[in-house]
């Protein structure tokens, strides 16, 4: 049964994508609240958020079986609003230990929906012929975006987290109903082979996860950290600390809004090596900033450089012929999600020793790395790749209507 609004494929992929990431998205302006009621260092916060990023990565390497019962349709439809449900309860934590706890469940849910909605994305993009994956992702940096404004506008109302994050869920599962509640999955590119429970990285899959790295690890410092950094470094109010958050998201959507139509152009390496430029003076202006303006346009420049470099990769990824798509992606954002695993205690860290400045500098060798490994993206338009897949035809993705997280 469907219900809900008549959307075209393409805009319920991004329907989907940013009602996801405001789910999930309002809990990091309340961060500093959160870590003031625990009374808790940032190493210790940071210690407690990795229960998402573990919870996300298992669910990335287990979850096959559970969604291909399921399906993807009603499996995105329940997921997404018990994301915002689970993440209301995980606030009224007591202690760093029990937020941990209480965060593995959301992680494995949107593990879960990372699958669903990128695979998707990937073969919608096949069956339009031409590009979507970043617009799509500039979605869910335009839901994060809503989700700062909103989560720093209920804290400068002093409405507490519990009863803001409280309110998120009712929005969400409406907001579901009402853009996805007719969601129907897009045709498979080809028949494949069933994804094992662990999808064994290629070399060049490793390649395409050193490009990603520096964005994963900054692109989580800026979501996690950049409220606590406005709170600790300036004294700034809540209400500014959250701006910070979604000028972030806003610049990293509207750099993916567009991104498609450069890589279009030009190289998806080219593209990248720009994005890298970005991310590095982002990095040095947040760690030198004199004064709170400065550091926004550090966290700008941020969004900016984080904002296409892992949709590139998950293209780059999904086009491989060595083997089906969704193993390929699915290879890809299994280790890539190492560096959200990592990132949270290897920057809590970093803070506690030697300031919150110094934990954007640890994202330095990672950009180096980046633009050393970001010829594997490809070297020619996209435009050209995209219509270039060996053995993949129009007349083949009919074969198989639903989407399964082992198939292709």
């Amino acid at each position: 049964m469907t219900f809900g609004l008549k959307l075209a494929p393409q805009h319920r992929v991004y329907a989907g994508f940013a009602i996801y990431s405001f789910a999930m998205g309002n809990i990091f302006p309340r961060l500093p609240d959160i870590k003031r009621a625990m009374e808790i260092e940032d190493g210790t916060l940071g210690l407690s958020l990795i229960g998402t990023p573990i919870g996300t990565l298992t669910a990335l390497t287990l979850a096959t079986p559970v969604l291909e019962r399921v399906g993807f349709r009603r499996a995105l439809l329940w997921l997404v609003p018990l994301i915002a449900l689970v993440y209301s309860v995980a606030v009224h934590a007591p202690g760093p230990e029990a937020l941990f706890l209480m965060l593995l469940p959301v992680g494995l849910m949107i593990g879960s929906v990372e699958i669903i909605l990128n695979v998707e994305a990937d073969r919608t993009e096949f069956l339009l012929k031409r590009r979507i994956m970043n617009r799509a992702h500039s979605f869910w940096s335009a839901g994060f975006f809503g989700a700062g404004l909103f989560g720093g506008a209920m804290a400068h109302l002093g409405l507490s987290p519990q009863l803001h994050l409280a309110l998120v869920a009712p929005m969400v599962a409406v907001a579901m109903a009402l853009f996805l509640g007719g969601f129907e999955p897009a045709p498979a590119r080809s028949s494949g082979d069933k994804a094992p429970m662990f999808a064994r990285p290629t070399l060049p899959i490793l390649v395409l996860v050193a490009v990603t790295l520096s964005a994963m690890l900054l692109e989580g410092a800026s979501i996690d950290w950049s409220a606590i950094y406005m709170r600790t470094v300036f004294e700034s109010g809540p209400f500014v600390a959250g701006f910070t958050v979604a000028l972030f998201a806003f610049s990293q959507a509207t750099t993916r809004f567009f991104a498609d139509s450069f890589v279009d152009r030009h190289s998806p390496s080219g593209v990248a090596r720009v994005l890298l430029a970005a991310l590095a003076a982002g990095v040095l202006v947040v760690f030198f900033s004199p004064l709170p303006f400065v550091s926004m346009l550090g966290f700008a420049l941020l969004g900016i450089g984080s904002s296409a470099l892992f949709p590139l990769a998950i293209s780059a990824a999904a086009q491989r012929t060595d083997r089906p798509a969704a193993i390929n992606v699915a290879a890809l954002s299994q280790i890539s999600f190492i560096a959200f695993l990592l990132g949270p205690p290897l920057l809590g860290f970093a803070s506690d020793h030697w300031g919150i400045r110094s934990a954007y500098g640890i994202g330095i060798p990672f950009i180096a790395l980046s633009l050393l490994t970001a010829g594997s993206l490809g070297r020619r338009p996209a435009a050209e790749a995209i219509n270039a897949i060996p053995g993949e035809a129009p007349s083949t993705i009919v074969q198989e209507m639903e989407i399964r997280a082992g198939k292709a």
